[in-house]
């Protein structure tokens, strides 16, 4: 329990840096915000058979609350996985395990659009890729950092 509660804190912690890169790339290049996240929540509900309540821009404003949650969600889930995994002894060295964490991150939010066919990560740009790969490295590196502080077992 211990090191899933550090995993899910060190998931928190990797979620803020995915989120500062991405804001530094809308910043750098002067894009948007991706409206993926909302549309992957309103997708997801729409397979639940969940209405988002509301009309209009009240409802707009409410799925893109519900898609920078989920977006939290999964880096705190993932975060605690890996923690998780990593109390259970699996433990690989730094860069490995930064990529590791990073890619399950990116697996659980792009497996989920592409799931529920918001986008198709086959026929993403390079730059689009680019713009995917290095806030979830980001994440990676961050919460990998922090468990691996967090989770230190006291030496015998």
């Amino acid at each position: 329990m211990r090191s899933m509660l550090a995993g899910a804190a060190a998931g928190a912690a990797g979620t803020t840096a995915l989120n500062a890169v991405g804001y530094a790339d809308m910043v750098w290049r002067g894009r948007a915000a991706s409206h993926v996240p909302e549309e992957t929540v309103e997708a997801l509900a729409e397979r639940a058979h969940v209405s988002v309540p509301g009309d209009g821009d009240a409802r707009e404003h409410r799925l893109a609350g519900l898609g920078a949650l989920s977006g939290i969600l999964t880096g705190v889930g993932i975060g605690a996985l890996v923690g998780s995994v990593h109390g259970r002894g699996a433990r690989p060295p730094g860069v490995l395990g930064a990529a590791l964490a990073g890619a399950a991150a990116m697996a659980a939010t792009d497996g989920t659009m592409a799931a529920v066919k918001v986008t198709d990560p086959r026929k993403w740009s390079f730059e689009a890729w680019v713009s995917d790969v290095l806030p979830h490295l980001a994440y990676g590196a961050v919460t990998y950092a922090v468990l691996t502080v967090l989770d230190r077992r006291p030496s015998r």
